[in-house]
């Protein structure tokens, strides 16, 4: 992971610049931060989290997006690993609101930042739920809003099913979405 030092903080302008390299460009507080590609047991978890989201969203009218999709959250810009959120906030170049629910799958790379910083944006900025998956010990967290802060509300390790109902009810497996 590259992180530039704070002194040289950037804009959306200058993100937007950056030519396309195949590798994940965020903006979290005017600070760039570039990841690699994920591996392979984070998009077999990744898959398998969009296919059970976007079948349990149907009729809800809400949209489910993996990533790439930036999600701006005032001066920074972020690219969580799956969101939801209602399709007219959606434009062209991304999501310029807060989803209404945002998922990141811990990497070793990037796992500090997801429950650090990602975490106090999204709560900063009203993602009414935040999901954090890892997929080397398959487990999942489930944070909602609750007066403006966050509440763990579930979480499941292993081979343990919960039922969640926001954004809409879903049951979900850690072991079951870690296997793809």
């Amino acid at each position: 992971m590259s992180v530039m030092p704070v002194n040289n903080l950037l804009t959306r302008d200058e993100l937007d610049a950056l030519p396309d390299d195949g590798l994940r460009h965020e903006l979290i507080d005017g600070v760039f931060v570039m990841t690699p590609a994920p591996g392979v047991g984070h998009q077999r978890m990744s898959a398998a989290l969009y296919r059970t989201l976007w079948t349990a969203s149907q009729n809800t009218g809400l949209e489910v997006q993996y990533a790439p999709v930036d999600v701006v959250l005032g001066a920074s810009v972020v690219e969580p690993d799956i969101i939801v959120a209602w399709p007219e906030d959606f434009t062209e170049a991304g999501l310029p609101t807060a989803p209404v629910l945002a998922v990141e799958i811990r990497s070793p790379s990037t796992g500090w930042i997801d429950e650090g910083r990602k975490r106090t944006l999204y709560e900063e900025h009203g993602v009414q739920s935040y999901w954090l998956l890892d997929p080397r010990a398959p487990s999942i967290t489930v944070l909602e809003l609750v007066d403006g802060r966050y509440n763990e509300t579930a979480t499941a390790h292993g081979d343990r099913t919960i039922e969640v109902i926001a954004p809409f009810p879903v049951a979900l497996n850690p072991a079951v979405l870690a296997r793809g």
